[in-house]
């Protein structure tokens, strides 16, 4: 095992990103084992506060088992696939074999029991490892877990992903699977000042992960970079293409009614990382995609709601008394929602992914820019922080990913970006360039 300090830094090194270490563990630069016993031991040095990871008692024994079998299977460098030994954390509503699914809730185990999630399995095909399962709130709703933000453990790292960004961020592993319904993984990539990507609406699988709301899940993904993103992308995306450099784009910021949502200081950082990618050269162009962003909250919140009280409603029948509050007053709002207003709400989904395409293709815009959260992470840890600002993106289904931007007393504040729905390869080409000036900014 490795040393550590007795008070080690909380957040990650160099040493976690993805790229970096896949490339290296192909090639036999770097072994395995080792590779996964020192993130272990990076691990038993944060958990104690961060708290990302489910516990396990034999988590060292058990990845080291599996990185010594796919040394054996795969022992000529040119047969390894792209993702060989490189360890992942899974949020934990989604079923991985091996590895109970708890979902973050008091119910029995034996009630939340599925096949491996086809992500998960996807993975496992490219060589990926399961390092453990990460902390999520309570069936990834808002009653958070006990995960905290390694950049302030007094303060929270988001949810419902918490687990998985603080994973990354502590640099306990270079790669986590989480969900978005709302802002799942953009608000507490932001918060953890980590990059987190959203794919458009499909186009990763949510076979094998225990539902909030089906019309609207997403699995996404966290890790330290865009380039990281950009590796681990064609294994979780289904009909991955990839594409050459496009051309720089032309950036498009949303109208006051939506950005009034964000905080006075997180309305300041926003404006100034405008500025800056105004200043490298990049045309920015103002537009108002939203109608009436009171209403489409509305619309959204009720969706989850009503789909929520659906997934749940054989396991709230009989296990009601084991439910959060917030989760159980979710599912009665749900309860509520009759017929025609879930129908208008679906509906208003494939009409927001129009008028984002409409208002694109008419002021010429590629790729929006807007807050990833309504500010830093909020102090306090029982409380998730308000998906205000991811609620759109997510209603529409439209990719978006949160680049790590800027500080505000100290804290990471990020820079949310999304584009046309489909278009998740150039999506992610644009950002690493677009983090690379908000990087020399920095």
């Amino acid at each position: 095992m490795s040393d550590e300090s007795a008070e080690p830094t909380l957040t990650a090194t160099d040493a976690a990103g993805l790229t970096d270490a896949a490339s290296a563990l192909r090639t036999g630069d770097r072994d395995p084992l080792a590779y996964v016993d020192g993130l272990v031991d990076r691990a038993e040095a944060v958990e104690p506060t961060v708290r990302a990871l489910v516990a396990e008692s034999d988590r060292r024994e058990r990845v080291t088992a599996a990185a010594a079998a796919l040394r054996d299977r795969y022992p000529d460098p040119n047969d390894r696939p792209p993702l060989y030994g490189v360890p992942v954390g899974v949020k934990d509503i989604f079923h991985v074999d091996g590895f109970p699914t708890r979902a973050g809730s008091e119910l029995p185990i034996a009630e939340l029991t599925g096949a491996e999630a086809g992500v998960v399995s996807a993975l496992r095909d490219a060589g990926a490892i399961v390092l453990g399962k990460t902390v999520t709130t309570e069936f990834a709703h808002f009653e958070p877990g006990p995960t905290r933000n390694p950049h302030d453990p007094d303060r929270t790292p988001g949810g419902s992903s918490s687990g998985s960004a603080a994973a990354v961020a502590a640099g306990e592993t270079p790669l986590a699977l989480g969900s978005q319904t709302i802002g799942s993984v953009i608000r507490p990539a932001a918060f953890c000042g980590i990059v987190g990507f959203k794919p458009s609406y499909g186009r990763v699988p949510i076979d094998g992960v225990i539902p909030l709301a089906e019309s609207v899940d997403h699995v996404g993904a966290f890790a330290r970079d865009v380039a990281d993103v950009r590796a681990a992308a064609p294994v979780l995306c289904e009909t991955w293409e990839p594409v050459e450099t496009p051309d720089e784009p032309v950036l498009g910021v949303p109208g006051d009614p939506y950005l009034a949502q964000a905080s006075t200081v997180g309305r300041e950082r926003f404006d100034a990382q405008v500025d800056t990618l105004e200043r490298a050269g990049y045309e920015v162009r103002r537009a108002d995609p939203f109608e009436d962003i009171d209403a489409l909250n509305e619309r959204h919140e009720r969706l989850v709601a009503a789909e929520a009280a659906l997934a749940h409603a054989e396991w709230f029948r009989d296990y009601e008394d084991r439910y959060a509050e917030g989760t159980a007053e979710l599912v009665r709002e749900g309860r509520s929602v009759g017929v025609g207003k879930l129908a208008d709400a679906r509906a208003s989904r494939r009409d927001l992914r129009a008028r984002l395409a409409d208002v694109m293709n008419e002021e010429g815009i590629d790729v929006w820019l807007s807050p990833s959260a309504p500010g830093p992470a909020p102090a306090g840890i029982g409380d998730t922080g308000d998906p205000v600002m991811n609620l759109p993106w997510t209603h529409a289904g439209v990719p978006a990913i949160s680049l790590p931007g800027d500080r505000a007393d100290g804290l990471p504040v990020g820079l949310q970006c999304a584009t046309a729905f489909g278009d998740d390869e150039r999506l992610l080409a644009w950002a690493e360039s677009l983090a690379a000036v908000l990087a020399d900014a920095r």
